[in-house]
């Protein structure tokens, strides 16, 4: 089991930054891919960006240039950095990580990005 526990959210005007942290416990796969989710409201849930154990990463096209993903192996923490944010970043965020036969969510966090 894995548990996920996300933080860093909260209020920002646009064009500011957050950095999200998902600090994740318990007994994490050696290969997995770990991903940002976000749903906002009335809409579906949507992959902003990912980091697989091997180092690669993919962002969705309406955050690249925008978000960064890293992690801190020694902590077991995995962040999303996002600057430049706009109003349509509002949304709950999930971390995930996927192993070949597990799937683990966080609770979420909410990001507001508001004038």
């Amino acid at each position: 089991q894995v548990q996920l526990v996300e933080s860093g959210g909260g209020l920002e005007h646009p064009g500011g930054s957050l950095k999200l942290s998902c600090t994740a416990s318990g007994s994490i796969p050696d290969v997995y891919t770990m991903a940002w989710y976000r749903q906002a409201p009335r809409k579906e849930r949507e992959i902003v960006a990912s980091l697989h154990s091997y180092g690669f990463t993919n962002y969705a096209d309406s955050v690249k240039g925008r978000f960064t993903v890293s992690r801190d192996n020694a902590k077991n923490v995995f962040y999303l950095q996002m600057s430049d944010l706009k109003s349509e970043d509002t949304a709950i965020y999930y971390c995930n990580l996927a192993g070949y036969t597990s799937n683990y969510w966080g609770q979420g966090t909410q990001v507001t990005v508001s004038s």
